[in-house]
């Protein structure tokens, strides 16, 4: 079947913004305005389409990222069908326990639509997606919302996303009216104005520009039209020689600005109340990249570690990547992914590059949130979903086997807390097992372990909320019930000093022994950088066939730390010295006279503690301010600024995971149940010397 849609007439585009901000309402229009579904769902009456998890709707909030096909033909282009396209959305949660979902959305979006609440402007998650879609070049477009709120104040959202995430973002648009007068937009470069009628505010009639609006667009618009032409050479001389460009050319000039990330355009409106969401979807196609307008995807070809592009075209080798794995009650595993080049077939072989293993391409389905459609084909810029994969996981690549290549994968944040978890029953024993392995095949942020010692299982995620919904889902989705401990934080071991040790392993026992010795030099790294081995080997002291085996050993060695059994982090080991013999020596004595090498070196410089410190926010009613500030400073917190949102006070603080357990309770006693805080992890720091030492002590026990 050939392609329905030029690569030009397809966007991959996220929705992102904080919780609350009102993504999955916006999400709703789009899919309303473009003919997916026939009524508008609602998240306060839980029958939304794109949060269709039984726990999405309880809570309403979005947990997993949601993709869906739609098809839109611009507002402008009236009805005419050869300007339809297709617009492949995901819906990405806004609370920072599920951040995975963003960041491994942002990795396979060409564009993004990222919301902002229209009376609290930017907030902590929206700076970090704004930094994720930072990393991976996503151009974006704002979209401030719910302006007919109590309190909304348009031009300190503009203020908020200047000072807070660039000075480059631009109003494309300007709102008449605000809170309950906020009645229609000003399109600042065509200088019209809109209002929107009918029941669904379907009808969008032009209206000539309110005379007290007049002043403000003619300024806006001139230092709209300047920001424009600074992006372009050309434009730029032609203007500042008197000539005033044309609608096109501006619309031409802003769109190249958006691409290269340049500039970034500010829409406004209200979801809830059917207001500018059209004329956001036909900027969507306005500014927002086609896969046709991006560079090359580049690669490393696995058999001779050369780097390869792939162009975004249908006649180049096929290369996939899979950006989410669901379990689906109905098919089973679904593969979520997104064809850089070539074409993906059904019943076509694949090779999965990254594990060396070849996959069979039994389905394809094309996804409406929770429908799905059979496919036989996915073309180039197009994203789809595979179902029963055996080997694929999330950010594997899926390529042609005559021509391999691997794309870069997907980097995922360390989980920061974990709680020990038993089944009920005996029945559920077996059942945990599998619907675990289920989950964190899913999730790459959901760890399972065992614990040697006491042989319970734990799991580990990003925080309280995450590793609930995972409990929650494992009793629906699995039927298996199960019995959780108290929230443990994940912390970790590293070294102030430097120093140096030496480990000896020798073995006799009539017949071969064991011959291992080597010396080490642990010194420490900057905070994140992990671990790093050096081998320092000179003259073959140590023959080259053991340096593995010595480094298996350091790295085994650090996953258990001498302080408090944590992980150590943060260090570069060297091999620097050490001795072999002839005949007993082995892999194995290597490995052991290692890990005894760095347990020791270890011990002499200077171990700390250390623990993750979370970015948390508080946004409490001015009566309550003395007690909360307070209360968080007994919380060994960092109060880092102080502001307000209208009449409410806003405290950003840094404040240690362990001592956030239980915070929603107690801010909610204190503030009558009018406070509320988010938080996301920030970084790992050292840890007091009396807390760790009552730390080490209850580990000990």
């Amino acid at each position: 079947m050939p392609r329905q849609y030029p690569i030009e007439r397809t966007r991959d585009i996220g929705i992102i913004a904080h919780i609350d901000a009102g993504k999955t309402t916006v999400s709703e229009r789009v899919l309303f305005y473009t003919g997916v579904s026939h009524k508008i769902g609602e998240v306060h009456t839980g029958d939304t389409v794109m949060d269709w998890m039984e726990q999405e709707r309880e809570r309403g909030i979005t947990i997993t990222a949601a993709a869906t096909t739609c098809f839109w033909t611009p507002t402008y282009a009236k009805g005419d069908k050869n300007q339809e396209y297709r617009i492949n959305l995901i819906d990405t949660p806004g609370h920072i326990d599920f951040t995975v979902e963003v960041k491994r959305s942002m990795r396979v979006l060409d564009g993004a639509v990222v919301i902002f609440d229209g009376v609290a402007g930017v907030e902590p998650q929206s700076e970090t997606n704004w930094r994720y879609a930072d990393e991976y070049g996503v151009p974006r477009m704002c979209f401030i919302n719910k302006l007919d709120r109590m309190g909304a104040n348009f031009e300190h959202d503009l203020t908020s996303i200047y000072e807070r995430l660039t000075p480059n973002a631009v109003p494309i648009q300007w709102p008449i009216g605000l809170e309950d007068k906020f009645e229609g937009v000003i399109d600042l470069l065509a200088e019209k104005a809109y209002h929107f009628e009918g029941e669904k505010g379907e009808k969008i009639i032009e209206i000539p520009i309110p005379e007290d609006y007049k002043e403000i667009v003619k300024k806006r618009r001139h230092e709209l039209v300047e920001k424009i032409a600074e992006t372009d050479d050309k434009l730029l001389h032609e203007y500042l020689e008197g000539k005033e460009p044309s609608l096109d050319v501006l619309k031409k000039a802003l769109r190249v600005a958006t691409l290269k990330v340049q500039l970034v355009p500010i829409l406004c409106g209200s979801a809830l109340k059917n207001k500018g969401v059209q004329l956001m979807l036909d900027a969507v196609i306005d500014y927002l990249p086609s896969p046709a307008d991006l560079l090359p995807v580049k690669g490393i070809n696995p058999t001779n570690h050369a780097e390869e592009m792939r162009k975004p075209e249908d006649s180049e080798p096929l290369a996939a990547l899979a950006f989410k794995i669901a379990a689906d009650p109905f098919v089973g595993t679904l593969t979520f992914f997104r064809v850089y080049s070539g074409v993906l077939k059904r019943g076509s072989y694949v090779l999965n590059a990254k594990k060396n293993s070849q996959e069979r391409i039994g389905r394809i389905v094309r996804m409406f949130a929770n429908h799905r459609e059979e496919a036989e084909e996915i073309y180039a810029g197009d994203l789809g979903a595979i179902v029963g994969l055996k080997d694929t996981t999330t950010g594997d690549s899926l390529v042609d086997p005559d021509h391999p290549i691997i794309l870069e994968s997907i980097k995922f944040p360390e989980p920061v807390i974990s709680i020990r978890i038993e089944p009920k029953t005996k029945a559920d024993q077996e059942k945990m097992g599998i619907a675990l392995h289920r989950l964190s095949d899913e999730d790459p942020t959901f760890r399972v372990s065992g614990d040697s010692e006491t042989g319970e299982t734990i799991i580990a995620g990003m925080g309280e909320l995450h590793l609930e919904i995972i409990v929650d889902r494992m009793k629906r989705e699995f039927n298996v019930g199960a019995n959780v401990g108290r929230p443990q934080v994940a912390y970790k071991e590293t070294i102030k000093g430097k120093a140096e040790a030496e480990g000896k392993y020798i073995r006799q026992s009539g017949g071969k022994g064991q011959y291992g010795h080597v010396r080490l030099r642990v010194e420490p790294l900057e905070r994140g950088k992990g671990f790093e081995f050096i081998d320092d080997i000179k003259g073959g002291v140590i023959p080259q066939e053991f340096i593995p085996a010595i480094e298996k050993g350091v790295r085994e060695a650090l996953a258990k730390g001498v302080l408090a059994g944590y992980q150590m982090v943060d260090m570069q080991v060297t091999l620097y010295d050490g001795s072999f013999h002839e005949v007993d020596s082995s892999e194995i004595a290597f490995k052991i006279a290692s890990a005894m090498a760095l347990q020791e070196a270890t011990k002499r410089a200077k171990l700390i503690l250390l623990e993750p410190v979370m970015k948390v926010q508080v946004i409490t009613p001015p009566d309550f301010l003395g007690d909360v500030t307070g209360d968080l400073s007994s919380r060994r917190a960092k109060i880092t600024a102080m502001g307000e949102r209208g009449t409410i006070k806003v405290i950003d603080a840094t404040v240690p995971l362990a001592e956030m357990f239980g915070y929603v309770t107690n801010l909610r006693s204190m503030s009558q149940g009018r406070g509320s805080y988010n938080m996301e992890f920030s970084h790992y720091d050292e840890v007091p010397s009396n807390v760790a030492l009552q730390i080490i002590e209850g580990k000990k026990k």
